[in-house]
């Protein structure tokens, strides 16, 4: 059964199906848990409300990565290793 949630403002939205979890953020999915595989993407939005919502999902369910900004790149950090997140999608295990 499908659960969804708003969060903040209305551009931001959140799925819970057969323990699945898509966290949307405007038109785009910045979080999909599927099957223990969590996918990152920005949509071509690199802002500092893009990495919220990531850090947002992360912290609610306890998803373990952190997404930051340094010298204006992204990183995210992830079981002790910090992975560079260069493309509009990155896919974590």
């Amino acid at each position: 059964m499908a659960q969804t949630q708003k969060v903040g403002k209305v551009f931001t939205s959140i799925t819970k199906i057969d323990g699945n979890i898509v966290v949307k953020y405007h038109n785009t999915d910045v979080v999909a848990v599927n099957n223990g595989k969590i996918t990152l993407k920005t949509g071509g939005w690199w802002t500092n409300t893009t990495k919220t919502r990531m850090n947002q999902a992360s912290n609610q369910f306890g998803l373990g990565f952190h997404v930051y900004q340094k010298a204006g790149e992204w990183f995210v950090t992830y079981n002790g290793e910090t992975i560079p997140f260069t493309d509009e999608k990155l896919t974590i295990n």
